[in-house]
């Protein structure tokens, strides 16, 4: 596969997620409601959760079936709205206090908290809500919903996002091992980033008990974890107009992240092992190379992007 290959497949696929979430996200939701959701969700953010659910079904067969294809689209935009949600939800004065995301100034800046924090949870049921319609003209099965659902719930709450923003948030000005550091960012970052892989999996009829299950879970911990020490190392070097967030705001409130633990070289060698783990998990799918193709090349992206 070539670089033009996935360049041409990455745009396809954003652009297929762009218009289903402009078609979800309801623009005349009550109050100005509508407007804030689509402002924090539409047009900003590199879409990779979504990619991974799209390559992942791919890999596991999706795209040759409607329904599966079909499935596997609502998990994007599902996914999307829960890091969105989140995103809206992190940004406020209650948690992270942050005025600038994704290049310009985050929701509560713009409309205000109340309706950054009713944004946010409005975000949170239309991600269920999409993934369960009453009908499909494809017919996705409701067993399939289902098991979306549960993924994807149990990515968001108190055992993953959730679960470790509370860590993130008790461990200001601590000193964490690197397990501990570990499982808080498996948990805040990599849990949803991992659903994303499962959840396409499961649009392409893969059941947890196989082998090709479990390695693309595996692929999906290695990549969870990389893109977030990818992601403090990139806070600590890069300028916020780079990033489209506010640079260095770890440091500042005395959190503890990669680069503090293992400084910066320490965390880029770190970064470069979970590529490779990545990579393994692949192979052992027994899937395909070809089959795999994007989901490497996105890996592959996490680890040496930029902002």
């Amino acid at each position: 596969m070539t670089v033009a290959d996935f360049s041409r497949w990455s745009t396809q696929a954003l652009g297929r997620v762009e218009r289903a979430l402009e078609q979800w996200v309801p623009a005349d939701a009550p109050a100005g409601l509508g407007e804030a959701m689509r402002y924090g969700v539409l047009d900003g953010g590199k879409r990779l959760r979504a990619l991974l659910v799209l390559a992942a079904a791919e890999a596991a067969g999706a795209d040759k079936h409607t329904a599966g294809a079909e499935a596997a689209m609502r998990a994007a935009a599902a996914v999307e709205l829960i890091h969105a949600y989140s995103l809206i939800h992190d940004d406020m004065p209650c948690m992270d206090n942050d005025v600038l995301r994704r290049g310009k100034p985050t929701v509560h800046v713009k409309y205000g908290e109340a309706q950054a924090m009713l944004a946010g949870d409005a975000m949170q049921a239309l991600a269920f809500d999409v993934l369960t319609p009453d009908e499909t003209p494809d017919g996705v099965d409701a067993r399939l919903q289902a098991r979306l659902c549960r993924l994807l719930a149990r990515a968001s709450g108190q055992a993953g996002m959730a679960g470790g923003q509370a860590i993130d948030l008790a461990s200001v000005g601590k000193d964490l091992d690197e397990q501990t550091l570990r499982d808080m960012h498996h948990r805040k970052t990599g849990a949803l980033l991992r659903c994303s892989v499962q959840m396409g999996a499961a649009c392409g009829g893969l059941l947890p008990q196989s082998a090709a299950w479990q390695a693309l879970s595996d692929f999906g911990d290695a990549i969870g974890l990389a893109f977030q020490i990818v992601d403090d190392v990139l806070d600590a070097t890069q300028a916020s107009d780079k990033l489209g967030k506010t640079a260095g705001k770890d440091a500042d409130a005395n959190k503890p992240t990669y680069v503090s633990l293992l400084g910066l070289d320490g965390a880029r060698d770190e970064s470069a092992q979970l590529l490779e783990r990545a990579r393994q998990a692949l192979v052992r799918s027994g899937l395909g190379e070809a089959a795999t193709a994007m989901l490497m090349a996105l890996a592959e992206r996490i680890v040496h992007r930029d902002h």
